[in-house]
């Protein structure tokens, strides 16, 4: 099945995942089923409820990306009165009773739309799946890991290592940028790669969960979780001794303590087991570290096991809003604006506005005469219009530009460290080398034939130009032993 992360078609549908976009900062994901796989109860099938209405997943399925779909209201009046789920052993040895397959599976009802409340339906990506996924660990946000995989290398058909899955951030990023074909295609050509993504995890349940959702999000066989401690096991799938080699070129360790990994991802491993990295390619190598001694530890041990190119970042993302201010009376009833005086000349016709208005009243009540409120507000409004210029040029031209840092930035303070593991060169190679590419400078083959007539023409032009010059050097000497004789 197609992942909707990589190939996701033009509508929604039926056990994929989904993000229920709610707001700017609010999204919700889920797996759209046309049954109620949770047995909640529910008329209508499977349905997610929200703070802005109840979606039935009927309502979702076979719907346009990005389209807006309105809530429900949904029937729930047979929740919490099911029968038992379970059949007593009596009853099923008893013959002519049938098992639950066999029954009619019930109609779902019609959703009816509600007054109000609707969400937009949007396909996952990498950067949505960030904002939304539950938070086992410490997320690997966008602005971490596009740099990483920029700095990796990261390419179509590429394989990529991960130590330190977690909540599989970083594991929907790679696969994205790895991602060459599904596996059950056949390549075009034998020589195609299909990219893929090794994941290693410790923790028991987080690699159980971080595989089930890998699963649900149609990732199989572009995404390999295993649990392991990678410090003592290495990096080879299957068997940590005798398994197969993931022939990676890009290597991302999120591990508290990364040296102690740096052992496993050598091209001879002392072991005699396998290497992991691809022998035909370079390795590139990046390590996530919160504390600056760990960087500084990582490093020393780059430097034994021959990694070169060794670089350090610190990536602080700051998000710039830009936006128009607009301050004056003649903004009232602009969303955004800031309704005071701008300049003095405002201020001044503002206090004699006031001013004016205070002798209305005070004349009126000298009067007994209470003047009416309609009256007075469209008096004051043709004053201000009168009194107060208004603004020139279109809405979206008027106001100051000014920018904001965002105040919460979502990510966390890490080093990365940067290396490349250079592939073995031998003898063998370089003789490969020196026949697929021969040096033009080195091995050049003697010209065949005789000189060309232009040739042999210029180089009797370029001797007898040097017979010249030198007559003319010889020429004074002669006349210097002249002069002498004759003396």
């Amino acid at each position: 099945m197609p992942s909707p992360f990589l190939t996701p078609g033009s509508t929604a549908g039926p056990d994929t995942v989904a993000l229920l976009h709610l707001r700017r900062d609010q999204t919700i994901p889920t797996i759209l089923r046309t049954f109620d796989d949770q047995n909640l109860g529910y008329k209508e099938g499977k349905v997610s409820n929200t703070r802005f209405g109840s979606f039935p997943h009927s309502t979702l399925i076979d719907q346009p990306w990005g389209s807006q779909i309105a809530a429900s209201k949904v029937d729930t009046g047979s929740r919490g009165r099911r029968g038992p789920s379970k059949r007593k052993a009596d009853e099923l040895d008893t013959p002519g009773t049938t098992t639950g397959a066999d029954d009619d599976t019930p109609s779902l009802s019609k959703p009816v739309a509600a007054g109000s409340g609707f969400l937009h339906l949007m396909y996952p990506t990498p950067e949505s799946w960030t904002l939304s996924l539950p938070h086992r660990t410490q997320v690997v946000y966008t602005p971490d890991y596009s740099y990483i995989l920029h700095r990796l290398r990261a390419r179509a058909g590429g394989t990529v290592i991960e130590a330190g899955a977690g909540s599989g951030s970083f594991t929907h990023a790679a696969v994205r940028a790895v991602f060459n074909g599904y596996p059950q295609e056949q390549p075009a050509n034998k020589k195609q790669r299909l990219g893929k993504v090794c994941s290693f995890e410790f923790h028991e349940q987080r690699a159980k969960a971080v595989r089930q959702e890998i699963s649900d999000h149609g990732l199989n066989g572009l995404v390999e979780v295993t649990h392991r401690d990678v410090y003592e096991g290495g990096f080879l799938l299957g068997d940590p001794q005798t398994g197969q080699s993931p022939k990676a070129n890009a290597i991302f360790l999120d591990l508290p303590a990364p040296w102690l990994a740096l052992k496993h991802l050598v091209r001879k491993p002392a072991s005699g087991a396998e290497s992991p990295l691809d022998p035909n390619s370079a390795a590139y190598l990046c390590t996530f570290s919160p504390c600056l001694e760990q960087a500084e530890k990582t490093i020393r041990v780059m430097r034994q096991l021959s990694w070169l190119n060794i670089s350090m970042v610190e990536v602080n993302h700051n998000r710039i809003d830009v936006k128009r201010e607009r301050i004056g009376l003649d903004c009232e009833g602009i969303r955004g604006a800031t309704v005071y005086p701008k300049t003095v000349e405002e201020a001044v016709v503002k206090l004699q506005e006031d001013d004016e208005r205070a002798k209305r009243l005070r004349q009126a009540h000298y009067d007994g005469k209470t003047d009416d409120p309609k009256v007075q507000e469209d008096k004051t409004r043709s004053s201000k219009e009168s009194a107060i210029p208004a603004s020139t040029g279109p809405s979206y031209s008027q106001g100051r530009l000014i920018h904001r840092s965002e105040p919460e930035l979502k990510t966390h303070t890490s080093y990365l460290v940067f290396a490349v593991l250079p592939r073995d060169w031998t003898e063998e190679d370089e003789q490969k080398c020196r026949q697929q590419w021969p040096s033009q400078k080195l091995d050049a083959p003697e010209p065949k034939g005789g000189k060309s007539r232009r040739q042999a023409k210029r180089e009797a032009k370029e001797k007898c130009m040097e017979e010249i010059k030198a007559g003319e050097n010889a020429q004074p000497t002669v006349e210097k032993v002249e002069e002498g004789n004759e003396a």
